[in-house]
């Protein structure tokens, strides 16, 4: 069993380094926490809250192209109870640059918001705790 204490870094790749680096960041406060160039052939961000136990990377392959997601069901889904800070982050999402999609499952419609980036992959916000 892995530890609970254990990180998480979710890692995928991009032709817009530069770009979604700059969305994310914006979107959802994330600091940058590691940019590398030409790491064996890979430049990265990584990108979240030093002291969270999760954070995204993201890589660009030189002379490499991945283009967009590859179905509409890749996504990174975020709880947010309070309807105040579902609301800004919304917010936020939209001043980024993220587009507002319907989502593929119609279960994130209900109390959510699906954002899809410019590489065709989506984050939803729930506004709602997450319990299982």
């Amino acid at each position: 069993m892995i530890p609970r204490d254990a990180t998480l870094r979710v890692v995928r790749p991009t032709d817009n380094l530069k770009s979604i680096a700059l969305m994310y960041s914006k979107a959802l406060g994330f600091e940058m926490i590691k940019q590398f160039e030409d790491h064996d052939g890979f430049d990265g961000v990584i990108l979240g809250h030093p002291k969270h136990p999760y954070h995204l990377e993201f890589t660009q392959q030189q002379g490499v192209e991945v283009g967009k997601a590859p179905s509409q069901d890749n996504m990174l889904v975020f709880y947010i109870a309070c309807s105040r800070e579902w609301e800004r982050a919304c917010r936020n999402m939209i001043d980024a640059g993220f587009v507002v999609v319907e989502s593929n499952n119609p279960y994130w419609n209900g109390l959510g918001k699906t954002f899809e980036d410019v590489d065709g992959y989506r984050l939803v916000l729930q506004n709602r705790d997450w319990t299982f």
